[in-house]
């Protein structure tokens, strides 16, 4: 029986799925996976290293490193050949504090856990006052 795979977390799905190349089509379409795309955005947009990506969506380091390999491949392939991009599927869950946050590298802020513990430090050093 293989191992089941392990769902990745994403903060959030992306806003925009479609992209091609000013309106010229080349050849089908390269697909790239949410996680993918959460693995782009939180290294390069965010400026996480791959160990922080890889904490923040639950997987491991080796995992989050070969997730932005492939998805740097498909991006470098959009741009020199033309070709339209959609993201779409992949092994993915979205994060559940989407009131709240996840944290670095969420768009929301940080978790409410972390929050909590900061507020009860906080009043802690407050008593010895």
């Amino acid at each position: 029986m293989p191992r089941p795979r392990k769902w990745r977390r994403v903060c959030t799905m992306p806003r925009y799925t479609d992209f091609g190349a000013g309106g010229i089509e080349r050849g089908d379409p390269i697909k790239m996976t949410v996680d993918e795309y959460e693995a782009i955005r939180l290294i390069d947009l965010e400026g996480l290293t791959q160990e922080q990506c890889a904490d923040q969506m639950e997987i491991a380091r080796t995992t989050a490193q070969a997730i932005y390999a492939g998805a740097r491949k498909k991006l470098a392939a959009c741009i020199v050949n033309g070709a339209p991009l959609v993201i779409e599927g992949g092994e993915y869950r979205v994060c559940e504090h989407r009131d709240g946050c996840c944290g670095r590298g969420c768009r929301h802020g940080r978790c409410p856990k972390e929050a909590d513990r900061e507020g009860t430090a906080h009043q802690k050093e407050r008593r010895k006052e």
